[in-house]
């Protein structure tokens, strides 16, 4: 089991345990840094959903950086269990957590949300799978962020603003065209 650290917000260099599952690759510190100097230090007023959540640590930034509301959405049960006993440690009512599979919680629903994080396994086909759910889930003027195995110029409706690379990992702020 690896550890990874928050960089920023209340609860900055707080360490999260990360289980060993298949397909799981926490977003690495320099890339999280670009991402959070990209949105802004402060989320306050923003309801962000990390849709793949994995280890968490893009939700748990947004909420050390004060979100207002945070979902993590996560299938893997082993991934689920080291997301709860996080939450439950930083006892923050703003984040709540949901095990089950991405595409059923992206199916409509009425929840909108600020700020999309989307760092799906790679090779599996889910940016392309999730496409076409992000209307529903998007909230007027929202933002989303992907990680890719290769640079993406579109998903759907939305447009690449910013990207970046480290190492194998393409990363992306996305804004809907």
């Amino acid at each position: 089991m690896s550890r990874i650290r928050i960089t920023g917000g209340e609860w900055r260099s707080r360490l999260i345990h990360v289980v060993d599952a298949p397909g799981l690759r926490p977003t690495p510190d320099r890339v999280r840094e670009t991402l959070f100097n990209w949105l802004g230090q402060d989320l306050a007023g923003q309801s962000c959903l990390d849709l793949f959540a994995g280890s968490g640590i893009l939700g748990f930034e947004a909420a050390s950086r004060g979100a207002d509301y945070v979902a993590l959405v996560e299938r893997s049960k082993a991934a689920f269990t080291a997301l709860k006993k996080h939450a439950d440690v930083f006892a923050c009512p703003r984040i709540e957590l949901f095990c089950c599979d991405a595409l059923k919680f992206a199916a409509p629903s009425g929840r909108r949300f600020d700020l999309i994080f989307l760092d799906p396994p790679y090779g599996q086909g889910w940016l392309a799978g999730v496409e076409s759910r992000l209307a529903d889930l998007a909230a007027p003027g929202a933002r989303l962020y992907a990680e890719a195995e290769m640079p993406l110029e579109r998903l759907g409706r939305w447009s690449v603003t910013k990207q970046g690379r480290a190492g194998q990992v393409f990363f992306h702020l996305l804004e809907q065209a």
